[in-house]
């Protein structure tokens, strides 16, 4: 299949790039040039309205996962965030449903529960977003099944992040997951940071996980939103304790006050049942064999990936470093 990911250059983007390329297809991007460096595939320039819609239209494409994003969930800036996130995907879906396209992924968060109750179901009312970032994927959201139901041949399938985390990543800096930076820190002696007293949780999904996700709504007939998690949970003070044992270090966690208190999830945690039921997807790593394989295939400084049938061996160890 003709194929285009936008964002293919990013973490989740780039990953989901390399699949559909093992898998034979062709495969253009945008993305940005100071990301991951991704070959075999068309470029095109990262702003979506700026695109070369001409030349897109050739391309005749079947399927789009639509990644590009404004992801830094602490710009206040609501205007730009709507731009990035709202007024160009709109566009962008539009445009492509005129060139013939009918195959709609999406990323959305679970951003967009804010600090509702977890597990989050997809259909819960309110959604209570706390930053200009998630009130845009909410918003998008709603365009997107719109978009879905107006045209009843069309499958748009959003699938709502929980913390991804893995392999792509270190270019993301601070907005890298908490399990990458907490492992930078402790690698380097350093006392990672956390808001006092590192007991918030996050349903932590290995991009593995996510990718395979993707591969199923791209051949998914209907259209719906998805939350993309694991049903579990794991606290920054767990995820402290498996690096230690991961890097056979004792370092401690630095405690402070939120700044953000008000626009900060404490916990993130998915109900997955309908993407269970609807897509067929099933979690391949908990987060002791998700970091396990990041650790044996990770390609940062402070991995010295173990023997080639080390990581059910690495993933014991973090087992028994929280108690499962």
């Amino acid at each position: 299949m003709n194929i285009l990911v936008t964002g293919g250059t990013g973490f989740i983007g780039s990953n989901i790039v390399e699949a559909l390329l093992a898998e034979g297809h062709n495969v253009c991007i945008t993305g940005t040039k100071n990301e991951v460096n991704v070959e075999n595939v068309k470029f095109y320039k990262t702003h979506l309205t700026g695109l070369n819609w001409t030349a897109l239209a050739k391309e005749n494409i079947d399927v789009v996962f639509h990644q590009a994003a404004n992801n830094d969930t602490q710009d206040q800036d609501e205007a730009d965030m709507i731009a990035a996130n709202f007024d160009a995907p709109c566009y962008l879906f539009n445009m492509l449903y005129r060139f013939g396209c009918r195959q709609f992924v999406y990323a959305s968060s679970t951003a967009v529960y804010g600090n509702s109750p977890s597990p989050y179901i997809e259909d819960q009312t309110p959604l209570d977003p706390l930053t200009p970032y998630a009130k845009t994927k909410a918003m998008f959201d709603e365009f997107a099944m719109a978009f879905a139901k107006e045209r009843p041949r069309t499958n748009v399938i959003g699938l709502r992040y929980c913390n991804v985390y893995g392999c792509g990543e270190h270019h993301k800096d601070r907005r890298a997951s908490m399990i990458f930076q907490i492992m930078d820190r402790v690698d380097l002696n350093i006392s990672p940071t956390l808001f006092k007293y590192g007991e918030q949780s996050r349903d932590w999904i290995y991009i593995k996980d996510v990718v395979k996700a993707n591969l199923l709504a791209m051949t998914h007939q209907g259209s719906g939103i998805y939350n993309c998690g694991t049903g579990v949970a794991t606290s920054f003070n767990d995820i402290l304790k498996i690096t230690n044992a991961l890097l056979q270090s004792n370092v401690a966690a630095n405690y402070i006050d939120n700044p953000i208190a008000d626009t900060y999830q404490n916990v993130t945690c998915c109900n997955i049942d309908k993407i269970k039921a609807e897509l067929g997807f099933t979690v391949d790593f908990d987060i002791q064999s998700g970091i396990a394989d990041y650790y044996k295939n990770g390609s940062c400084n402070f991995w010295e990936p173990p023997s080639e049938d080390g990581t059910e061996v690495v993933a014991e160890i973090l087992r028994k470093a929280i108690g499962t």
